[in-house]
C-alpha cells in the first residue's frame, strides 16, 4: 500500500474495484464514508452492488473476469483526451510507449460489448480520476483471485503512473490486505521468491547474507507457491505439511482435489489456536496462543508496524507460535539462537533486512506504530511511498492484453459464480463461529441469485438449491437479490457444512498461483424437497413482500 490510511478522509476521488469494502474491511470504509461525506467523488467497480454503491457517483458493473478490458479503457480515454502527466512520465517512468500502443485497442464503446459498462460512464470516471491530484486506487482479492490478477495490478499501477498520482499524499495504489497481519507474514518472507523485506531469493548475495547469518546454506531454487503446493501434494512431490494459520480445506479452491492429496500425505502438522477442519488429516496438532495471549508486532495494511501486547496467559499447552517455531528448530538439531523474546526475533529481523533496521520493540513502545521503510534508528516513519521519486528508479509500465477467464458460462454451466467475504465471519471462520451472536445473524451458507435468473428456474427466496460445478455440488439457501448481475451468482466461504470452494477451479495467476475465485461456471438446481423456507432481511423476496 503506497499511502496510509488516515490520508483516504482527505481524497478528493476514491476509485475502488475489487472490494467490498465496508464488510471486509469496515475500518477504511469508515474513512472512505468520511471522504465522501466530506465531498470527494467514489467510483466503485464491482460485479456486485455493494454498501459502497449506494454512495457512489458512479458504479461501474463490469462482468466478472473483464477488469483488463475496463482498466485498458479507461487510460485509452486518458491517452485520447491528452489527460496523462506527460512531464511526469518522462522523468520518473519508462516503457510508456507499450501501453500507449496496447491501450489504442480497447476504446470504451467496444469495452462496453464486453464488460457491460456503459461507454460514457468510463469516459466520466477516467476523467475524473485524470484530472483529480488526490486521486488513490483501493482494489483487494476481487483483483487479485484471478488467473490473470498480475494483469489486472499491472493495469491498475499504468493507470497511476501515467496521472502522476504517485508520491503524493492521498493517491497511490493501494492494496487491502486480506488478513490483519499478511503484510505482516509477507514482510518476514512468508513466500517463496522472498526472504525478509522483499530481498530475492535468486539473489546470489542475498543467500550468501542469510547463509552466513543463519549457519545454513540456502537453496538457490524458488519454493512452490500455495497453489502450486496443493497440487505437487497430490502428485507425490510435497509429501509433508506444516500448517499455521491456516485451513486449507475451507479456503483452497477445488477443496475436493486438495482433500484427496491430504489422504496420501505421510506427515501433516497444524498449529492454529482451534481445531479446524485441517486437523481431520493432522499427525500433530500443536496448539497456538492467540493474538491476546503472547507479544509481538502486527503489521497491517499500509506498512505500519504495531506492537502487540499479551494480555492473558494462554490456555493449556499453548505457546506463542515464535515459541512453538523454536521448539522445533532445536529439536531437529539445527543452530540457532537462544531466543528470549520475541523482541530478539525482530531485532534479527531488522539486522537483515534495510527497510525495518531502525525499527524495534524499544522504539514501537516509545512512538507507536512505525511505517516501513525506516532504514536507521533515526529514520521517521514513512506515511505514504515514492515521494520525491520512484523507489525503483523508474516507475515501469507494463502493457497488458485482455486474456478470458479460464472458465466462461456455457449451455451446461449457464450462471458465473464468484465467492467472497460477508461481515459477520471471517475467512475460514475458525474463530467467528464460536461466536453465538456472530453465527446468529449468519447461521448458514447461501447463494445470492438475481429475480430473473431466479425466475426462470423457479427458485424462490429461502429455497433450498443445489449449486453445481465442474468439481462439485453444494447445497445451501438461495437468496434473491438485486446485488448480483443477471447471469452471475455469489457465494460465501465461510461454512464448512457447505463448502462453497467444492466448487472452484484451482486455475491459478501464472505469477503468483493465486486461483481464480472469482470467476466459475455453474449452475443451480431447485432441491425439490418439502425443507422449511427462510427469507432472508433485505432480500429481494422480503423488500417485495
Amino acid at each position: 500500500m503506497t499511502n496510509s490510511i488516515p490520508e483516504i478522509r482527505d481524497a478528493d476521488f476514491l476509485f475502488v474495484t475489487g472490494s467490498n469494502t465496508t464488510e471486509a474491511h469496515p475500518i477504511i470504509a469508515m474513512e472512505m464514508k468520511r471522504a465522501v461525506g466530506r465531498g470527494a467523488k467514489l467510483a466503485v467497480a464491482d460485479p456486485r452492488a455493494i454498501w459502497l454503491t449506494e454512495i457512489a457517483d458512479w458504479h461501474m458493473q463490469l462482468k466478472p473476469g473483464s477488469d483488463v478490458w475496463l482498466l485498458n479503457a479507461m487510460a485509452h480515454v486518458i491517452l485520447e483526451e491528452g489527460l496523462e502527466s506527460r512531464d511526469w512520465i518522462e522523468a520518473n517512468t519508462e516503457n510508456f510507449d507499450s501501453v500507449v500502443e496496447t491501450v489504442k485497442r480497447y476504446p470504451p464503446e467496444e469495452a462496453e460489448k464486453v464488460t457491460g459498462v456503459p461507454a460514457e460512464t468510463i469516459r466520466q470516471v477516467a476523467r475524473a480520476y485524470a484530472t483529480t491530484p488526490k486521486a488513490g486506487i483501493y482494489y483487494t482479492l476481487g483483483i487479485t483471485e484471478h488467473t490473470t490478477g498480475t494483469d489486472n495490478v499491472y493495469a491498475l499501477s499504468n493507470l497511476v503512473l501515467m496521472t502522476g498520482h504517485l508520491g503524493v499524499r492521498s493517491a497511490g495504489m493501494n492494496p487491502l490486505r486480506g488478513q490483519n497481519n499478511v503484510q505482516g507474514a509477507n514482510d518476514a518472507g512468508a513466500t517463496p521468491v522472498f526472504y525478509p523485506g522483499y530481498q530475492r531469493a535468486e539473489d546470489p548475495a542475498v543467500r550468501d547474507k542469510f547463509s552466513r547469518a543463519w549457519g545454513v546454506e540456502q537453496n538457490p531454487n524458488p519454493g512452490l507457491n500455495l497453489n502450486d503446493m496443493m497440487k505437487a501434494m497430490g502428485d507425490g512431490r510435497l509429501r509433508g505439511l506444516y500448517l499455521m494459520g491456516e485451513d486449507i480445506v475451507i479456503s483452497e479452491p477445488n477443496v475436493e482435489r486438495v482433500e484427496e492429496a491430504l489422504n496420501h500425505m505421510e506427515f501433516v502438522v497444524v498449529q492454529d489456536i482451534f481445531f479446524n477442519e485441517s486437523c481431520r488429516w493432522a499427525d500433530v496438532v500443536l496448539p497456538a496462543a492467540c493474538f491476546a495471549e503472547k507479544d509481538g508486532v502486527f503489521t497491517n495494511s499500509d506498512r505500519r508496524v504495531q506492537r502487540v501486547r499479551k494480555g492473558v496467559e494462554p490456555p493449556g499447552q499453548a505457546r506463542a507460535d515464535w515459541q512453538i517455531l523454536a521448539e522445533v528448530m532445536r529439536r531437529s538439531g539445527l543452530e540457532q539462537p537462544d531466543y528470549q523474546d520475541p523482541g530478539e526475533v525482530y531485532a534479527e529481523l531488522a539486522s537483515l533486512a534495510p527497510k525495518f533496521g531502525g525499527i524495534s520493540y524499544q522504539r514501537l513502545d516509545t512512538e507507536g506504530g512505525l511505517q516501513w521503510p525506516v532504514e536507521t534508528p533515526d529514520a521517521p516513519s514513512t506515511e505514504f511511498l515514492h515521494k520525491g521519486g520512484v523507489l525503483r528508479g523508474k516507475g515501469l509500465f507494463q502493457a497488458v492484453e485482455y486474456r478470458p477467464p479460464f472458465e466462461s458460462a456455457d449451455p451446461e454451466y449457464p450462471l458465473v459464480l464468484s465467492t467472497g467475504r460477508t461481515l459477520y465471519h471471517y475467512n475460514a471462520a475458525t474463530q467467528t463461529r464460536r461466536s453465538e451472536g456472530l453465527s446468529q445473524k449468519q447461521p448458514e451458507s447461501f447463494v445470492e441469485i438475481h429475480p430473473g435468473n431466479a425466475f426462470k428456474m423457479g427458485v424462490e427466496d429461502g429455497q433450498l438449491v443445489d449449486v453445481v460445478s465442474r468439481r462439485g455440488r453444494v447445497r445451501c439457501r438461495a437468496m434473491v437479490s438485486r446485488q448480483v448481475r443477471r447471469g452471475s451468482i455469489w457465494m460465501p466461504f465461510h461454512f464448512p457444512e457447505s463448502k462453497t470452494n467444492y466448487l472452484t477451479t484451482d486455475a491459478g495467476d501464472a505469477v503468483t498461483g493465486t486461483g481464480e475465485y472469482k470467476v466459475c461456471a455453474a449452475r443451480i438446481e431447485p432441491v425439490l424437497e418439502d425443507a422449511p423456507r427462510q427469507v432472508f432481511p433485505g432480500s429481494y423476496a422480503s423488500a417485495r413482500s
